[in-house]
């Protein structure tokens, strides 16, 4: 399966701007064969906390946009937006979108970014989800999310496949590349995360280094701080292949899932 990770350097506060060029790398993707394309975090806005300016319906203009080109270009789309949320605040979004572009799932980032005060200007979603797409049992995390590993382990023994989508800077890129890495060792799935690139509003750099790994933890791909468009051919049989030979997720009493006796 080929994934279209696109790094997409999101212009300030104008979604029309990012729509038109996020439209022509997903073209280019659908031209590659890719079956799914990943936009990161707030790809139409940048990561701001403006929740009065961008703000918008969950079905309101941005999710217009991506049912569009879904079924246009024939490819899923998972993508990141802000959100109207209740009594002044926002919602940190992913929707996915199939490639006949209708919305299969909806996801609200759950561990919200402090330290840049997002939890002033957003609510925090309840709960992980777990959807179909193009034949993966997948699942999709925002950001700050993937420095919480338990998050993952509830989603691990029913995906083959985890997204993180995000505006993660420069100053950062290590803890994003080992925490990817860690995330597909310890859960055995393949993850994949997609970064932005540029500057935002806030003056703050963002280097890509989107990338993908196995269920061993290898590196299938990886982008840099220029490219656009990085694509990902994985293959979901080395997901069951590794839960196989190695199922230590069988053992895992923290989750409430293992297979083995309670004493």
């Amino acid at each position: 399966m080929k994934i279209g990770m696109i790094q997409l350097n999101s212009v300030w506060h104008d979604k029309e701007a990012n729509y038109k060029h996020a439209e022509n790398l997903i073209n280019k993707a659908a031209s590659e064969s890719c079956e799914i394309v990943i936009l990161p975090e707030m790809f139409n806005t940048g990561f701001s906390m403006a929740i009065e300016k961008i703000g918008e319906e969950l079905f309101g203009q941005t999710s217009q946009f991506l049912k569009r080109v879904a079924a246009k270009y024939h490819t899923a789309v998972i993508a990141g937006y802000p959100v109207v949320g209740s009594e002044g605040k926002g919602l940190n979004a992913a929707i996915v979108v199939d490639e006949t572009g209708v919305i299969i799932a909806t996801y609200y980032k759950m561990f919200l970014f402090s330290y840049a005060k997002e939890h002033l200007y957003y609510d925090s979603g309840q709960s992980p989800i777990v959807f179909n797409i193009r034949g993966a049992k997948a699942s999709v995390f925002i950001c700050y999310d993937l420095r919480f590993p338990e998050i993952f382990s509830k989603v691990a023994r029913k995906v083959e496949c985890i997204f993180v989508i995000a505006n993660w800077p420069a100053e950062r890129i290590d803890h994003w590349n080992s925490l990817l890495k860690a995330r597909a060792i310890e859960n055995q799935c393949i993850v994949i995360g997609v970064n932005r690139i540029g500057y935002d509003g806030n003056d703050l750099s963002y280097p890509g280094n989107s990338r993908a790994f196995s269920p061993s933890g290898q590196n299938i791909c990886a982008g840099n701080a220029k490219d656009e468009l990085i694509i990902a051919d994985i293959d979901l049989s080395e997901v069951t292949k590794m839960r196989s030979d190695f199922p230590f997720l069988d053992d895992n009493r923290i989750s409430g899932e293992t297979n083995g006796s309670s004493k």
